[in-house]
């Protein structure tokens, strides 16, 4: 009899860790196991995802402490053998459920966003405590996974010496090469005379996005360009403002959220990852398997190993615009080949992910 194994999410937004949740619990079921995906919450505006062969429950909980009632009765009347759950909070909730459930199911806890933002060591504040709570958690936990190198050694230098380890997300999975060849409806994508910029994420202050309009400025005034940024969020204003004010309305487009970004990406040069802090950014390795040269920031934690410390495209400081449009041009003047692309990005792919995970969890 298959394994039965449980995912575990806060929220559904349809990128970051539910996408990488959804790419895992796929993979493994392609192999054999009985998944089911768990959603604590669907914002209005998304539909619940559906994914072939895998029973997905939203709980209708939209905060993740209230999660804990429905995943310990989940863990009493399921009996799953391996848990899989996703960021600090809803970790330590998973775990409390289990051990009080006297359960014996395994569980991985990965940790998704540098431990600065979670946790404190302001005496008796909420973040002090849930530092505490999870140092005493961790030791029912039995995988402890961040997704960069880098990450590890920042959450074991705020909580002590555990048995951290990375443990990549599944980013280049059997489903993308269908994705990528989608069509799309854009006539800059099918204009070969000016290359594309593109890059992606939530429209906010900690992606860097007015760096890179201000870059896309000094790269256009010396050659022609466009830059595409996929995504939505509540700078979106703001930057329709620079892109106004920059006289960039011509060469730069905020198109929103896409359901499917790898068919932009496949389409486009050069890609820039912007951000100021990340934790693995998804979105890089995306755009680096579909064919583009990246440009990313030497922000924590991720770019830096993505890129293998620079010898892989273009690794520049943060807040610097004039760099950026300096790599920018080079990434634009001297693209990498699809073959080096490749191998860069072959930690990501979703045979060798996996059997990390069955190696950690002895499945």
């Amino acid at each position: 009899m298959s394994k039965r194994i449980a995912f575990f999410i806060a929220q559904h937004h349809g990128s970051g860790v539910p996408l990488a949740q959804m790419r895992l619990a796929k993979a493994l079921h392609r192999r054999g196991y009985c998944v089911e995906f768990i959603i604590g919450y669907v914002p209005n505006g998304l539909s619940l995802p559906v994914m072939e062969g895998i029973k997905v429950v939203n709980l209708n909980v939209p905060r993740a402490y209230k999660m804990f009632l429905p995943v310990f009765s989940y863990i009493r009347r399921m009996k799953p053998d391996v848990i899989f759950s996703a960021e600090d909070h809803l970790n330590a909730i998973v775990t409390i459920a289990a051990i009080l459930a006297r359960s014996k199911v395994k569980i991985s806890a990965s940790s998704r966003i540098t431990p600065y933002r979670v946790f404190s060591n302001r005496l008796f504040s909420k973040k002090w405590f849930l530092k505490w709570f999870s140092i005493f958690l961790r030791r029912r936990i039995d995988s402890l996974v961040c997704v960069s190198e880098d990450m590890v050694k920042e959450y074991e230098a705020i909580l002590g010496p555990s048995k951290y380890e990375c443990i990549y997300n599944v980013i280049c999975d059997s489903d993308m090469r269908q994705r990528m060849l989608e069509p799309v409806d854009d006539p800059w994508l099918s204009d070969a005379s000016i290359p594309v910029v593109i890059s992606a994420g939530t429209l906010s202050g900690r992606k860097g996005f007015a760096d890179l309009i201000l870059a896309m400025k000094i790269v256009t005034d010396r050659m022609p360009a466009r830059l595409v940024i996929l995504g939505e969020g509540p700078r979106r204003s703001d930057l329709e403002g620079l892109i106004e004010t920059s006289g960039l309305a011509d060469c730069v487009r905020l198109p929103g959220f896409q359901q499917n970004p790898l068919k932009y990406f496949s389409r486009s040069r050069v890609f820039v990852l912007s951000s100021y802090a990340e934790g693995l950014p998804n979105v890089l390795v995306e755009a680096m398997a579909c064919g583009c040269t990246p440009v990313a920031t030497d922000c924590p934690t991720g770019p830096r190993e993505v890129l293998k410390g620079g010898q892989i495209g273009h690794l520049i400081p943060m807040r610097n615009p004039a760099a950026m449009a300096h790599a920018i041009e080079l990434a634009l003047q001297r693209p990498m080949s699809q073959e080096s692309l490749d191998e860069a990005v072959k930690p990501f792919t979703e045979d060798r992910v996996v059997e990390k995970h069955r190696s950690v969890l002895g499945m």
